[in-house]
């Protein structure tokens, strides 16, 4: 007969064991070889500005299950479930339900109303559950959770010399500065003006990806300024080292070619860096993307939510 589970509240000296666990239990390749930052964007960064609960699920002394959740920083009523990973001989053993239904009690603990199986940011892994992780869908099903939005990811090849992604901007960066506009790699000294740049022109929490991005190891960001004022930025590898966003151009400047050449500058440092693929995260414009880096979507995911009701021990389900 199998051990009961149990499930308690992580402490951050256990993160390495977390990460061993991440590296087994991720399914998809490209998401395993990126456990351990994985880990720490989610826990320990993240950690630093807002709630974060980490619980492991135990059968006698073997962890078995791990899941990472958070508090929303724009809305504290908004909680996110931003990692779970059961190893796979424990699926389908109750082991995932156990953990989400616990965290769904810390969370509420914190005042939390809503849980969003969604990325959190600017502290986030995926956007959502990539479709295939069918385990994982059909736990948030099971619980009562609604799938409300969809997301995708886009893939820009980096694995030969000739690949769109990685086109010269030698004649569009001249053409640029002939119209006195420099594109160059941002330096910690730029954060603020980037910073301000993005969250008066962008809104949203783009700012604390940047910080995430400039002068950060296996990161960067590139930006253009015309006479001091910030034109436009590119950036990757706040959340992950394979991944390139977030990136922006300044309303006036769009048609520009800014993006283009902001775009396939980091993408070069990502190849440099020994990566063979980047996927662009989150993606909005996909004709951009496409035309620009040969991009093509490989990874669609499914966001969820559900309503807590604090009548049913804040737990319960109510359909919305």
């Amino acid at each position: 007969m199998d051990a009961e589970i149990t499930v308690t509240e992580l402490t951050s000296d256990l993160a390495p064991a977390v990460v061993r666990l991440c590296a087994q239990a991720l399914d998809l390749p490209e998401d395993a070889a990126e456990a351990a930052p994985i880990v720490d964007v989610l826990w320990p960064r993240a950690a630093a500005d807002r709630p974060v609960v980490g619980l492991g699920a135990y059968r006698g002394a073997d962890l078995i299950g791990v899941l990472l959740c958070s508090v929303s920083q724009a809305d504290p009523a908004l909680g996110h479930v931003d990692l779970v990973a059961v190893l796979p001989e424990q699926r389908r053993r109750g082991v995932g339900r156990a953990l989400l239904e616990r965290a769904e009690r810390v969370l509420a603990e914190r005042g939390v109303t809503e849980v969003l199986l969604a990325g959190n940011p600017p502290y986030y892994a995926w956007p959502g559950i990539d479709v295939r992780y069918t385990p994982a869908v059909c736990a948030a099903l099971a619980l009562g959770y609604r799938q409300d939005r969809t997301a995708w990811n886009m893939t820009a090849d980096l694995s030969y010399d000739g690949s769109p992604a990685l086109r010269s901007t030698e004649a569009a960066e001249r053409r640029l500065a002939g119209a006195g506009i420099t594109v160059r790699r941002a330096e910690p000294t730029d954060l603020p003006a980037l910073t301000e740049f993005a969250r008066s022109t962008f809104g949203g929490s783009w700012d604390g990806e940047l910080a995430g991005s400039v002068g950060r190891e296996g990161a960067g960001c590139h930006l253009a300024e015309r006479a001091g004022e910030v034109l436009g930025f590119a950036a990757y590898g706040s959340s992950r080292p394979s991944w390139f966003g977030p990136m922006g151009t300044a309303p006036a400047a769009e048609g520009s070619g800014i993006g283009g050449v902001l775009l396939r500058r980091c993408l070069r440092d990502q190849r440099e860096a020994g990566l063979d693929r980047a996927e662009i995260g989150w993606v909005g414009p996909v004709p951009f993307y496409s035309g620009s880096a040969g991009a093509r979507i490989e990874r669609v995911f499914f966001l969820y939510r559900r309503t807590l009701d604090t009548k049913l021990g804040r737990t319960g389900y109510r359909p919305r």
